[in-house]
């Protein structure tokens, strides 16, 4: 009873915080909660804004006339479970709001009553009264609803005190009881009488007043273990002018045959609910169980949940036959360690059958069974193991609803299965199902859980499930979410718990009709093949349960643990059509510009050159100082373009050989070696070289070997000290025409760094001496040693046209 009493002050409070939310600020209402607390005395300074003071659970003794004077617009006080003796209601008369008052589980043993006429609930249940608390005043609160007493002694006189109160609820809870005058309870006028009994009292003459008193009977305590029933109990059972049509008994423990007597007293009762709550029984058998009166009876429902027993010596199938034989439309027989269930040959009336928590085997269905009427079978929590066995029983049957979970089933493919065509909904979660059940499933199921079992797939040939609307397939071993090709009418799914990685699109293709999908909680591999599945879900979170907490990614590793919506897959990753034309587009982009440089910054030619340029370069590093200067043979090397051959041989070539021969030229017709490659020729002849001279003309730098002869002796392949150009401009070249190749020509030609032949002919012999002088070299001298020369600076007249790149290094 303390967590009734524990209820009712939650409720109490969750109606003042719900009336305070409501109110402006000054009218605001306050809950001072000083429970359990060990208080002696009611706490002082309680605010005057207080509506709901909860003091239960504390050590107060006496109550004092100014403890609640400061808390006017006081509405909920609990004072239950304290030590007060004496109890003087005028206490409370400035609390004029006051409507729940109580005082439970005290040591009250006198009452001064003071009218409180705005109060609803009283309860002066639990305390140590001799009788009861009742007097004129308790009968002049019109708006009372719910009434707690006690007392040990029950009379009549008592009782006739509230005969007018229309209540609700009158709540007897005794500590003791040593006097009921007979008579006494039906006088009361309620509607739900709840009676909690003393230890070892006689309940028969309380049930029986209490089945005349009220619409709705508990009675909690009944204990009689000592066998009294006779002749003369029975016939003082047989009641009329009986009320009661919903009658509850809790914490039951009796005899076989006394228990036997109450359902026989029920049964001719007007009760049409019957439940007992902790039922507990045994001993002999006096009573013949086959003169039991099943005829003329209104009770339609019979539930017995936590039943337990003690060792007796009566057939158990006269316990079964007790209850099935009974005319009655719904039957519970719960949590009874019941192993089995027998039914009488003839056809029953029962619509509702539930065995849930018991221990039934397959036994049950194979003897046959007449329940033509039966629309809801509950076996939850059994050990059913054949599933086609079912099957066959419910066939012969009106279901509507069966719950098979928590049992051991299964289903072969072999086996038959056989339903009845009103059959709407089945649980068969928690059992031992794998795929083949869907092949064991009646064609009219709605609503079906199959969660927890052992399903890897949903067979594609099940087409006859075309009215199924609710499917869950939670906690079991699929890989992807079923289509709806064999699902028409599917509306809410739950598939969470499962192994799926990526859910395919043909769910959302066949599944339009889907409003509710659950998949959260499975093992999610955010990659492109889940960006369809995360854009689904952030559209129409409404369909998506519990999205986005329960869409977790696992993998890949750096992913786990993110969330899906908050994963970012860019279209430019996942569309592999756009991947491709990406590509295309930029390797089409790559391939104009590489054609672009190739026709316009002559890409070839520099390739070219710097692989001849890195091959000379580790030959050269490899080649010592002493062994260039022995490698030098000639004065100079000619290079110029065909169209300037005519110059070359009869002009420049005459010139140079004057006086004995004393200059040797290098000539790339008479000096190549057909064996080796136009570089490495020129390479060879440059090296050979003290000095390279280049007739510059607009055809020499359109020459493909001159241009080859220019850049080997233009960059700098060699030692620093063998850079030597001696450059003639034989004719005009524009700077534009010179290829961007040759920076460093267009800046020797812009500094005028060149011997320009003059069109003059009487210049002619000073542009020869010139020339002369820059190329004058002993080369055996240059064999035997390097040493440093220097030319004379150019007189004034020809230092306009004469050459600057006048130096010379140690060869």
């Amino acid at each position: 009873m303390r967590y009734t009493r524990s209820i009712s002050i939650f409720c109490s409070i969750i109606m003042s915080v719900h009336g305070w939310a409501s109110k402006l600020p000054e009218e605001r209402e306050l809950t001072t909660n000083c429970s359990n607390m060990s208080l002696r005395k009611v706490p002082s300074g309680l605010s005057p804004a207080t509506t709901t003071l909860d003091l239960s659970y504390n050590l107060l003794f006496q109550l004092q006339s100014s403890d609640f004077r400061s808390v006017s617009k006081l509405k909920f006080l609990s004072l239950c479970h304290n030590r007060i003796q004496e109890l003087d209601i005028k206490t409370f008369e400035f609390n004029k709001e006051l409507t729940y008052l109580d005082l439970s589980y005290n040591r009250l043993k006198t009452v001064t009553w003071y009218s409180l006429k705005g109060l609803r609930h009283l309860d002066l249940s639990f305390n140590d009264f001799d009788t009861m608390p009742i007097c004129e005043e308790v009968g002049n609160m019109s708006h009372l609803e719910t009434l707690g007493l006690s007392g040990a002694k029950i009379r009549k006189s008592d009782i006739q005190k509230i005969s007018y109160l229309h209540l609700n609820t009158v709540f007897l809870g005794l500590r003791t009881l040593s006097y009921y005058e007979e008579g006494s309870l039906p006088i009361l006028n309620t509607t739900k009488l709840h009676i909690v009994l003393p230890m070892n009292t006689n309940f028969w003459v309380l049930l029986r007043d209490g089945i005349k008193t009220s619409k709705i009977l508990e009675v909690t305590n009944i204990d009689g273990k000592n066998q009294f029933a006779s002749y003369e109990t029975q016939q003082s059972l047989i009641v009329e002018n009986s009320k009661t049509s919903i009658l509850l008994l809790n914490k039951v423990d009796l005899l076989w045959d006394d228990l036997l007597l109450i359902f026989q007293f029920v049964c001719h009762a007007s009760v049409e609910y019957f439940q007992i709550q902790h039922l507990t029984f045994g001993g002999k058998v006096y009573l013949d169980h086959n003169s039991f009166d099943y005829s003329n009876t209104v009770m339609r429902t019979i539930k017995l949940e936590h039943v337990h027993f003690r060792i007796f010596n009566i057939p158990q199938e006269s316990v079964y036959l007790l209850f099935t034989k009974m005319d009655i439309e719904n039957l519970t027989i719960s949590d009874a360690q019941m192993p089995h269930v027998l039914f009488p040959t003839y056809p029953t009336r029962f619509q509702y059958l539930n065995f849930a928590n018991n221990v039934l085997t397959d036994d049950l269905f194979k003897k046959p069974v007449q329940l033509p009427h039966l629309k809801t079978l509950i076996l939850k929590n059994n050990k059913l193991e054949t599933f086609s066995l079912v099957s066959c029983f419910a066939n012969n049957t009106s279901l509507k609803h069966l719950d098979l979970s928590q049992n051991l089933l299964q289903h072969e493919n072999d086996e038959n299965c056989f339903w009845p065509e009103t059959l709407i909904a089945m649980n068969l979660s928690c059992n031992k199902f794998a795929d083949s059940v869907f092949r064991c499933l009646p064609t009219s199921i709605q609503i079906l859980d199959l969660n927890n079992n052992k399903i890897q797939t949903v067979p594609k040939e099940i087409i006859h499930l075309n009215s199924l609307q609710e499917l869950n397939l939670a906690f079991n071993f699929l890989t992807d979410l079923p289509g709806c090709s064999h699902f028409r009418r599917l509306s809410i799914l739950n598939i969470e718990m499962n192994l799926i990685l990526s859910p395919s699109l043909d769910f959302f293709q066949s599944c339009r009709e889907v409003k509710t999908l659950n998949a959260g909680r499975n093992p999610f591999r955010c990659t492109c093949e889940l960006r369809d599945f995360i854009q689904l879900g952030k559209r129409s979170e409404g369909m998506m349960v519990r999205w986005s907490d329960s869409y977790i990614c696992k993998y890949p590793l750096k992913l786990k643990g993110t969330r899906l919506k908050d994963v970012y897959l860019p279209e430019l990753s996942c569309n592999t059509a756009l991947l491709i034309v990406t590509i295309v587009i930029i390797m089409l982009v790559l391939g104009t510009a590489t054609a672009f440089c190739y026709m316009h910054l002559d890409i070839p030619w520099y390739l070219r050159m710097l692989g001849q340029w890195t091959q000379t370069w580790h030959r050269v590093r490899k080649t010592t100082q002493e062994q260039l200067q022995r490698n030098v043979q000639f004065h100079v090397f000619i290079s110029y373009s065909e169209h300037d051959s005519a110059w070359v041989k009869h002009e420049l070539i005459p010139n140079l050989e004057k006086e004995d021969g004393s200059v040797s030229i290098c000539l790339r017709e008479g000096n190549f070696d057909p064996g080796k490659s136009v570089a490495e020729n020129i390479l060879n002849c440059i090296e050979k070289s003290y000095k390279s001279i280049f007739v510059l003309s607009p055809n020499f730098v359109q020459s493909e070997w001159g241009q080859y002869e220019l850049y080997f002796a233009h960059h700098h392949l060699f030692h620093e000290t063998s850079d030597y150009i001696i450059l003639i401009l034989l004719e005009p070249i524009p700077l534009y025409c010179i290829p961007t190749r040759y920076a460093k020509l267009k800046t020797l030609m812009e500094k005028k760094a060149y011997l320009e032949w003059p069109k003059d002919r009487r210049k002619c012999g000073l542009f020869w001496a010139n020339l002369r002088a820059a190329i004058n070299v002993n080369l055996l001298e240059i064999r035997e040693m390097c040493e440093l020369q220097t030319f004379p600076e150019l007189n004034e007249e020809s230092r306009g046209s004469a050459i600057s790149l006048i130096r010379t290094d140690c060869l």
